[in-house]
């Protein structure tokens, strides 16, 4: 049977995926701005973005002979926990895609298993290489050549009919596939093969962000938000920056919940590996600051908040005790002034400062 563009489609949704398109391995049409936006120095530390980014623009330099670029999507769309857990500020708030095991480790069997029925199908050796968001890849722009949503003024991809709670993949191959229709840039999007707005005059998600981290529409100062700071970010946070992160204390959901396109129009995906468990979602902050370095591995074993290291962590449970507001958990912010990790320590004492 010949292996068709609408066959791997359909092949990747029987896998698990929501969404599935194709598009042209052709190098990025956004360059300038992404040349731009790291000689502004948005990407903050991460520098890994900032190295080689000629080749993160062009597929065919990631696989040589790249003719198409399989992109693929995951709804993580769950609803949080009841009202008198995830606003209580005692407790910790952690965003939606880490309420389980780590994404990676589940959508990446995914793709390898698509990848390998293209080569069982192809009736040829093929070239082909699987991302979830670890490669040079744009993944964002991609997916939306791929026809799979729009990039709003978030910098998100927004599906029309999952909203912008997507896990997004993707496979780089040699095969000559149809693509699809992109995804018009603020503009009309299908939905169910009808036409549909795009952001149009809205802006709830640059408006809502508690940090102000969009410069402009379509662009993140990374140095300014909520996620970059309380993960990818390994310092100290900067002080005035502090008392804005709330009692976020891995990732920040803020600019897609206000999302007209994820609170009205979304439906549920296929994502079953979730749960809105309030231990994991919203995890009591003076359980947390008390974990020492096994506790701490324990209690996230499997999970992507390992990634911010107990330093980083409990730096995040430090400052979100000191916008609690409440004096009664000064008591755990002194025990913290003992601790052997100095960046603890010092955000323990701002935290204790801010109380009292």
């Amino acid at each position: 049977m010949l292996l068709t563009a609408q066959r791997i489609k359909d092949e990747a949704l029987r896998l698990g995926f929501d969404l599935a398109g194709i598009a042209p391995a052709t190098p990025s049409i956004h360059g300038g701005a992404v040349r731009d936006w790291l000689a502004a120095g948005h990407h903050g530390d991460m520098a890994w973005l900032a190295r080689d980014p000629e080749r993160r623009l062009d597929p065919a330099r990631v696989v040589a002979g790249a003719r198409s670029v399989i992109a693929v999507g995951l709804s993580y769309a769950v609803a949080p926990p009841p009202a008198e857990r995830w606003d209580d500020p005692r407790h910790g708030r952690i965003a939606r895609y880490a309420w389980g095991p780590d994404y990676h480790d589940v959508l990446l069997p995914m793709l390898m298993e698509l990848g390998r029925w293209l080569e069982s199908e192809a009736g040829r050796p093929v070239a082909w290489r699987a991302y979830v968001d670890t490669g040079p890849v744009l993944e964002r722009e991609v997916a939306a050549r791929a026809g799979l949503g729009f990039v709003g003024r978030n910098t998100l991809l927004v599906s029309p009919e999952f909203g912008s709670f997507l896990f997004l993949g993707e496979i780089l191959t040699d095969l000559e596939l149809e693509p699809d229709a992109p995804a018009e840039e603020d503009g009309a999007n299908l939905r169910r093969g009808e036409k549909v707005a795009g952001c149009g005059s809205c802006r709830r998600c640059l408006d809502a962000c508690p940090t102000h981290a969009f410069p402009a529409a379509y662009v993140l100062n990374s140095r300014r938000c909520i996620s970059y700071l309380t993960i990818e970010h390994r310092g100290s946070l900067p002080e005035e920056l502090r008392p804005l992160l709330k009692n976020w204390i891995y990732g920040c959901d803020e600019c897609q919940t206000v999302c007209p396109w994820v609170k009205q129009f979304a439906r549920p995906g296929k994502t079953r590996f979730l749960r809105a468990d309030p231990e994991v979602a919203a995890p009591r902050l003076t359980d947390l600051l008390a974990l020492d370095d096994e506790g701490f591995r324990a209690h996230f074993k499997g999970t992507p908040v390992l990634r911010t290291k107990r330093r980083g962590l409990l730096r995040n449970v430090c400052v979100a005790l000191g916008n609690s507001g409440d004096p009664a958990v000064i008591p755990a912010l002194e025990r913290a002034l003992a601790d052997p990790e100095p960046l603890i320590r010092e955000h323990a004492e701002w935290a204790i400062r801010r109380l009292s």
